[in-house]
């Protein structure tokens, strides 16, 4: 089996050390560089790694800042963004900026085995499965209703009427369901809930 290399970016040593042993115990044949921070990453004139495990919150340059910094210097290299926060805003916005996803350090390690393995492999489509799982947690049940029937088709008038609600609350429940999702048509929303998980 080729050895593969991931390259864990984050300021906190004791993470650092469980990260690696949790993937170098999980993933045969895996190697772990470490930085503390991004310049630390990027001084030394090395072999681009096959993924870079990035945290949000770093000392210097941050995370998000620092996407663009590592596809400059690594642009075949995907990125994972760690964060010990999962707001849908701070998701989405890394995987605009390139992230090919985003784990939260409160997942488990056999969730953050499986996101890493799969990137590796290139199975996990850009974002989207970590996406679905922060959108499903932040989706409220009547959004999901919602979700349901403008997946189907129907116009805000009918969902107004399917679940006895104002046309005027249904439009909100969309528009909250279109930005949490991250897209910006209701087509976009019922591909990216079932390419997510998040229905049929």
């Amino acid at each position: 089996m080729t050895e593969q290399c991931i390259f864990l970016i984050d300021d906190h040593s004791m993470f650092r050390t469980g990260i690696r042993m949790v993937l170098q115990g999980a993933l045969p044949g895996i190697t772990v560089r470490e930085a503390a921070s991004l310049e630390q990453a990027v001084r030394p004139p090395s072999a681009a790694p096959d993924l870079a495990l990035l945290d949000i919150a770093l000392e210097g340059v941050n995370g998000l800042e620092g996407i663009g910094l590592l596809r400059q210097r690594w642009p075949t290299t995907p990125i994972i963004m760690l964060s010990s926060s999962a707001e849908p805003e701070t998701v989405r916005l890394a995987l605009a900026r390139g992230a090919a996803a985003f784990i939260s350090k409160a997942d488990t390690a056999a969730h953050i085995v499986e996101v890493v393995s799969r990137v590796l492999a290139g199975t996990l489509e850009a974002g989207g499965t970590e996406l679905g799982v922060v959108a499903a947690a932040t989706l409220t049940p009547r959004q999901c209703e919602v979700l349901e029937l403008l997946a189907q088709g129907l116009a805000n008038k009918v969902i107004a009427r399917r679940l006895e609600l104002s046309e005027f609350t249904v439009r909100g429940h969309v528009h909250a369901v279109l930005r949490i999702l991250g897209v910006t048509s209701r087509s976009q929303a019922a591909n990216a809930a079932r390419s997510r998980g998040l229905m049929r």
